[in-house]
């Protein structure tokens, strides 16, 4: 499809222009910090607008990212900001704007993986996106929270630090969790600055942010959590680990808090809290979509994860969107060694590259998609066989929910 809206990246002083577009498209006032300063956090060069005449009435930007995928961190193309104007809805722009990002991805050599958050689930497929990770919205009355009394909380202690005292320790907590936490992803100096920003108009009527830091008898610090209140209620924004230990006691901490009856969390479908207490209905949750996976370059993309067990598998994928994947791909992992390369040899399987996008991050299943008649299995045992490889050993998640990849 072509459009007749010019797409080109924006120049720096264009930014208030495209950042009104993307709050009016969103339903928003446009002010100083209303994007959670994404002047300071956005790459003008990889920021693409479509203009009618001199306005810019839609585009999408990227923030180079490395994401952990199983058993690796490899750099993720983070798509955001993704906007149309209503005045210019349906004509093509949102297509032509995907389109031109994904192309000159492949021509690059760029990012091998694109990924983003979705407003709306129908949106994206069309563009071979997947839903390859999931969240949990977790809600509890404390009251019923009690911990099971073989817990094990270790001999640590909770602080209370100022934004300050506790910034450094998130930090260096934080890239030890992410490198183990498949959909994580790395956070330099302006992400935290984005996750740190705490304008009062961003609290939607809670508090500013409260940073409990779990430290160790030794002195290292192997947790922390970042939390508001409101009412009666904690909002535990988000809870890093590196030792179960730990985990346990920051959640004691927030079953203990004084002044207030519930509590709100965004985890792991498989977050081990449940476990944890007496009652596993009391941490009530309900699933949503988190991290959608698109794979620019099919070849690269499955060369660069791990694979559970040993594979050996001819894959024959159609991409209508990104037609130079189109073809068949000998697959072979083996311990640490993966490549995956153009082959003529006859298919195990068929399928799309939505379906690898979803199986990626080693979550949805290559024989739950088959099941819904996404996959066709050519040869006998493939379908167990990779579906196997391809699963992780834990359900991926992305730890900022629907903020990736601003933070």
């Amino acid at each position: 499809m072509t459009t007749s809206y010019p797409l080109r990246t924006i120049e720096a002083h264009e930014f208030d222009a495209w950042a009104r577009m993307i709050t009016t498209t969103y339903g928003q006032d446009w002010r100083e910090g209303a994007l959670r300063s994404a002047r300071s956090v956005i790459e003008p060069a990889r920021t693409l607008a479509a203009y009618d005449g001199q306005d810019i009435v839609g585009g999408a930007s990227i923030y180079g990212r490395s994401l952990t995928v199983p058993g690796a961190c490899t750099p993720v193309a983070g798509i955001t900001l993704v906007a149309v104007l209503p005045t210019h809805r349906r004509r093509g722009i949102l297509t032509a704007v995907m389109r031109k990002q994904l192309t000159e991805l492949h021509e690059s050599g760029g990012e091998a993986i694109a990924a983003l958050n979705a407003a709306e689930a129908t949106i994206y497929g069309r563009f071979g996106y997947a839903i390859a990770a999931h969240l949990a919205q977790l809600s509890g009355d404390k009251r019923d929270m009690a911990m099971r009394p073989d817990v094990d909380l270790g001999t640590g202690t909770i602080r209370l630090l100022d934004a300050d005292q506790a910034r450094p320790l998130l930090e260096k907590v934080h890239d030890t969790a992410r490198r183990r936490t498949v959909g994580w992803v790395d956070r330099t100096e302006k992400y935290w600055n984005a996750r740190l920003y705490d304008a009062e108009h961003v609290r939607n009527g809670a508090t500013a942010f409260r940073f409990a830091v779990h430290t160790e008898p030794s002195g290292a610090v192997t947790g922390y959590a970042l939390y508001r209140s409101r009412a009666s209620t904690v909002d535990i924004v988000e809870l890093a680990a590196t030792t179960r230990q730990s985990y346990a006691a920051l959640w004691r901490f927030f079953i203990d808090l004084d002044g207030h009856d519930h509590l709100t969390h965004e985890g792991a479908v498989d977050e081990p809290l449940p476990h944890l207490l007496l009652n596993p209905r009391a941490a009530r949750t309900t699933v949503v979509d988190n991290l959608w996976v698109r794979l620019v370059d099919i070849d690269r993309a499955l060369a660069a994860r791990r694979y559970t067990t040993g594979l050996d598998v001819v894959l024959e994928v159609e991409d209508t969107f990104c037609p130079w994947n189109t073809g068949r791909y000998h697959l072979h992992a083996d311990a640490d060694t993966v490549t995956c390369e153009r082959t003529r040899t006859q298919a195990d399987l068929r399928l799309s590259a939505a379906e690898l996008g979803a199986a990626y991050l080693g979550g949805p299943t290559l024989t739950a998609l088959a099941a819904a008649g996404r996959i066709q299995e050519l040869r006998p045992g493939a379908l167990a066989a990779t579906s196997v490889a391809f699963r992780g050993p834990r359900e991926p998640f992305h730890v900022s929910g629907a903020a990736f990849p601003a933070f």
